[in-house]
């Protein structure tokens, strides 16, 4: 009895042990991307944001590159045909949680081509998540639930409904959440699961946690897609956002507003103005540009 006492001592001693700072090595930060965007899209982030986070950021493509492996990016050659379709999506997002689940990491984020992730607000938000819980935080691009016809044996169908974070603004998984996914999403299950809702990959993440694990997705207004108006964004809580993005929307480019030295045609997506302001002893950056604008001196530590 004794014994038993003691050892129940140690093992609630271990538990209100407080837990190590999260940091980035514990994130398995995920880029999805294809071989003709190599060298403009992905160029763009390689140059940026994946820059300060190279040995935390796997990058996943459907072709090798030997410029990028050369450099010392984790890139991910997959086996999924280099097309915009629902099947070859969720094969890279398949890829993507394998990897995860063979890493140690404690989180998946998963990120598009076109975004930029800034670390600091990132860890700032999965740091305020309770460790050890089942967490699926992101930004719908919708303002209601999913709705899409289930698949079921027979050739029969039924109305399911459910949240889902847009893979264009990024999203993460807690690990335990990802372990719970698994008859769901690991080995060929996530492209199966994926094709009895006959939706993209992002949708699919969400239908398996909503519908499947009965676990709700946590809306954040810290990830940003081209699908909303970035010009919303103030210039002075861009620094505080986990990701941002770029691209057509409405007939014309849409991104965040900021005054830089950078031209239109040099820097359309606004990526290499914030990254200056971020990390203004980037070798690259304009000295000019150091002092466009007072936030970037309140950004880092």
């Amino acid at each position: 009895l004794c014994l038993d006492y003691h050892s129940r001592k140690r093992q609630k001693w271990r538990e209100m042990r407080p837990q190590p700072p999260l940091g980035l090595t514990d994130i398995f930060i995920a880029v999805k991307t294809t071989g003709r965007f190599h060298k403009t899209r992905l160029a763009l982030l390689l140059e940026t944001w994946i820059s300060t986070t190279k040995h935390h950021t796997y990058i996943f493509t459907d072709s090798p590159d030997e410029d990028i492996s050369s450099e010392g990016f984790n890139i991910i050659v997959t086996d999924c045909p280099p097309e915009h379709s629902h099947q070859a999506l969720s094969c890279k997002m398949a890829a993507e949680y394998d990897h995860f689940m063979a890493s140690e990491k404690k989180w998946l984020c998963h990120v598009d081509d076109d975004n930029y992730l800034n670390p600091g607000p990132l860890l700032s938000l999965l740091t305020a998540f309770p460790a050890d819980s089942d967490i699926y935080v992101g930004k719908p691009s919708l303002d209601r639930p999913m709705r899409a016809q289930e698949l079921l044996e027979g050739n029969k169908t039924r109305d399911v409904h459910f949240w889902f974070a847009t893979g264009g603004a990024g999203f993460c998984l807690s690990r335990k959440l990802a372990e719970k996914m698994a008859p769901w999403a690991s080995g060929p299950r996530f492209e199966q699961t994926s094709a009895v809702i006959m939706l993209p990959d992002d949708c699919t993440v969400g239908f398996i946690i909503e519908r499947h694990l009965g676990i709700s997705m946590v809306h954040s207004n810290m990830f940003h897609s081209h699908l909303e108006n970035l010009l919303l964004l103030a210039p002075s809580d861009i620094p505080k956002q986990v990701t941002l993005s770029y691209g057509w929307f409405e007939n014309k480019m849409n991104s965040v507003e900021l005054k830089g030295v950078f031209t239109k045609d040099e820097d359309p997506s606004k990526f290499r103005t914030v990254h200056c302001l971020l990390y203004p002893t980037t070798s690259w950056c304009p000295v000019a540009l150091k002092s466009a604008l007072s936030w970037n001196q309140h950004v880092l530590p």
